[in-house]
């Protein structure tokens, strides 16, 4: 367990006015901004969506944003996903949201119904992905809760992945985590190797490749940063284009943070995963 999850209760689903106002004008700025961004690379509104960043937020936190809007959530560690999901399913459900993965989901049907809340018939589904490193031996803390794992570098974690998932009955989306940037304290795989990876990746059973991630170089020079963010565009077409099998859904580009979200747009990107514009600076690491 984290240190910061002694002193927060991340499973609290309770916050007051003041702060879900907060929140809320914080996902305001963040989508006017993606439109704005979207409208200026001459991309049409709606073309990118929004994922929140969610570590150290707890519940209520999360469920102000996506009463504010918010249709994709994302967490960074596993020990997360495992506090928090049952409180977010259901809540998520009682707005009539499918969160995650479908056994999650129907037990959060399930849940709501008991409550007698009048639910549409089917939940829309709102996106729970995980977005920072995931160990092997973590594997069982996010399975199946979450949708999809954006952080997969190696054929080695997404075997591991994909087996799991095979014994869980579901499948889950992959995105190859590239590190563009080349920078030591970065995960992911060499771009050289992306194109060759995606492909092998996307015939195991299990897990569907769904789009590449990257994180942007830390460096004021903005052309560096769109160079890295290009790249990886050009890496997602060769593959698409490969026509090799299981490639046909890998469409995603998650790139694009609070600090780099208007470049990464006009680069391209599908999913920017903003946090701090949204919820504030973290209390905690």
């Amino acid at each position: 367990m984290t240190a910061y999850m002694d002193h927060k209760n991340l499973a609290n689903e309770s916050i007051d006015e003041t702060r879900a106002r907060q929140i809320a004008d914080g996902v305001h700025r963040v989508l006017d901004g993606i439109a704005a961004a979207e409208q200026a690379s001459g991309r049409a509104v709606g073309e990118v969506r929004l994922l929140a960043a969610t570590k150290t937020r707890d519940v209520g936190e999360i469920m102000a944003a996506i009463d504010a809007g918010v249709r994709m959530i994302g967490e960074n560690r596993p020990q997360e996903v495992e506090v928090k999901a049952a409180g977010l399913a259901r809540l998520c459900a009682r707005r009539g949201f499918a969160l995650g993965a479908d056994a999650l989901a129907r037990d959060a049907v399930a849940d709501a119904s008991d409550a007698g809340t009048d639910l549409p018939d089917p939940l829309a589904p709102l996106p729970f992905h995980l977005i920072g490193q995931l160990q092997s031996n973590k594997i069982n803390k996010v399975l199946p809760a979450v949708t999809a794992i954006e952080s997969v570098d190696s054929l080695d974690l997404a075997a591991k992945i994909a087996r799991r998932a095979v014994t869980h009955g579901v499948s889950v989306g992959v995105l190859l985590e590239v590190n563009e940037s080349g920078e030591e304290s970065k995960s992911g795989c060499d771009p050289a190797a992306a194109h060759d990876l995606a492909c092998a990746i996307a015939q195991l059973d299990g897990v569907r490749l769904e789009g590449l991630m990257t994180i942007g170089a830390h460096v004021d020079d903005e052309a560096t940063i769109r160079r890295g963010f290009a790249h990886l565009r050009a890496t997602r077409d060769a593959v698409l284009a490969s026509g090799e099998p299981g490639t046909a859904d890998c469409r995603e580009l998650s790139m694009g943070m609070t600090g780099d979200m208007a470049i990464a747009i006009d680069e391209g990107s599908t999913i920017v995963r903003v946090g701090t514009a949204i919820f504030g600076p973290r209390a905690f690491i």
